[in-house]
């Protein structure tokens, strides 16, 4: 199997309204978040590539103008838009424009990382 994995950054805030008061995330902060997306194939195409990455704009263009330097609760919609959470929004994302979409990463701090593989 051959895998790819191409790594974007944002700034965003959020807020983790359903922890308890005393519980710093349920405070409103923010992250410079990294995520990273891994497409994967059994089979490389004419170029020689998974995919070019050239192809994974659509998400570059989708996280510069619907995440960063957003509120992650309003762009979602709920109060619980944890790094596992937003790892599965980002692969859903991916997967309904890229079949080779194998994962999605989502770091929130340099020392964490939440991921979604299905």
């Amino acid at each position: 199997m051959y895998r790819i994995t191409k790594e974007f950054h944002f700034s965003a805030s959020h807020q983790l309204c359903h922890l308890p008061d005393d519980h710093p995330c349920a405070r409103l902060h923010g992250h410079n978040y990294i995520v990273e997306v891994e497409l994967a194939a059994a089979e490389l195409d004419a170029n020689g590539f998974v995919r070019d990455y050239r192809e994974l704009k659509p998400l570059k263009t989708w996280i510069d103008d619907a995440l960063d330097h957003r509120h992650l609760n309003e762009v979602f919609g709920h109060d619980m838009v944890t790094s596992e959470r937003l790892a599965k929004e980002v692969y859903e994302f991916c997967k309904a424009r890229w079949a080779e979409t194998s994962a999605v990463r989502v770091s929130e701090t340099p020392k964490t990382w939440a991921e979604y593989r299905p």
